[in-house]
């Protein structure tokens, strides 16, 4: 990668909008160098924020926008209507090649049909997928689809595990990644006629696929990426959510109850904090969205300044590891890209 990155950020997508995101790029400029940020949004409500912030800097950029997608508006719509809003005037700039990577907190829908309408699928790629990566004992793991197909053939599963494959050589520097599709049991014949039929394609396929793997060895880090259609995903994603949630209450709750209990939780505090850090979205940022043709990262509707800074920083490692370049190589026609 040549040049200083320009990384594009929606200021006005999200819960905590704008002042979550015009906080975190300030954050993301103050702890890296190699990048410059443009802000897209409504000019004089960012310039006010930077202002209060006391923060002047010729890396950050305003690109003014003077509408905003809701989670309200009905996605399709929304892109075609709000030409002026910041998600449609991001995506059109990535588009353009004005920036590097489009980040957004905004309604995933939109991102999803903007990338499709604006920026385009890879060629080749039949549906663009939303990854999660997820925590293991042995480091993490990557889950596609995590929710935007909540119905997939064989050939959708096969080529977002060749997605999959290509992110972990990318981006996590593993050389050979393992492949998992999850089904209700690991025999060859278990599942239903389409997990039967991806079965057979993944294991004839270039890819280091292991065969099926059940929701447990999720978390055990059997493989690093699984496989699954959106509706599984996005069930997984959220049943683990809650758990999480669940267990550190449980924990927290115990760990307060006496005295005894308290002194105990002194001694064990630091490792605790590092194990809840693991199941932290704000550490990990935003998730890239897979198959759309350009640099699109979706943060948490929640984010944070916190997860705003990391998902930049993290954007900055995305771009330079060429993942698009390869991402295109494999999908370069239809016939390579079927496997069969």
């Amino acid at each position: 990668m040549v040049g200083k990155l320009l990384i594009l950020v929606d200021a006005m997508g999200g819960d905590k909008a704008p002042h979550s995101n015009v906080l975190g790029s300030i954050n993301a400029l103050k702890r890296s160098e190699g990048f410059d940020i443009g802000l897209i949004g409504d000019s004089e409500i960012i310039k006010r924020i930077i202002e209060d912030n006391k923060f002047t800097s010729s890396r950050l950029k305003i690109y003014h926008a003077s509408e905003v997608i809701v989670g309200e508006d009905e996605p399709i719509k929304a892109i075609r209507a709000k030409k002026n809003s910041s998600i449609v005037i991001g995506m059109r700039m990535l588009k353009e090649k004005s920036g590097d990577v489009f980040i957004s907190s905004g309604d995933t829908g939109a991102l999803l049909v903007g990338g499709k309408l604006i920026i385009k699928s890879i060629d080749g790629v039949d549906r663009p997928a939303l990854p999660a990566m997820l925590p293991t004992k042995k480091g993490h793991v990557l889950l596609l689809d995590a929710g935007s197909n909540t119905e997939c053939d064989p050939q959708n599963l096969y080529q977002f595990a060749q997605m999959g494959s290509v992110y972990m050589k990318q981006v996590m520097n593993i050389k050979n990644p393992t492949i998992g599709l999850i089904n209700v049991g690991t025999e060859d014949r278990k599942g239903t006629a389409n997990l039967k039929q991806a079965f057979k394609i993944l294991s004839e396929s270039e890819l280091n696929f292991v065969g099926n793997i059940e929701g447990r060895d999720i978390l055990e880090g059997a493989v690093d990426v699984v496989i699954c259609d959106g509706f599984v995903g996005n069930v997984i994603l959220k049943l683990l959510e809650g758990a999480a949630s669940f267990l550190f209450g449980n924990i927290k709750s115990i760990l307060e109850k006496n005295f005894l209990s308290k002194i105990c939780a002194f001694f064990i505090k630091k490792d605790l904090k590092a194990f809840a850090k693991k199941f932290d979205y704000e550490e990990e940022g935003g998730t890239l969205l897979f198959g759309i043709n350009g640099y699109i990262i979706k943060c948490h509707g929640s984010s944070t300044a916190k997860a705003i800074a990391n998902s930049i920083i993290k954007a900055t490692e995305i771009v330079k590891s060429d993942l698009l370049e390869k991402l295109n190589d494999t999908f370069k026609n239809n016939e390579t890209s079927k496997g069969y």
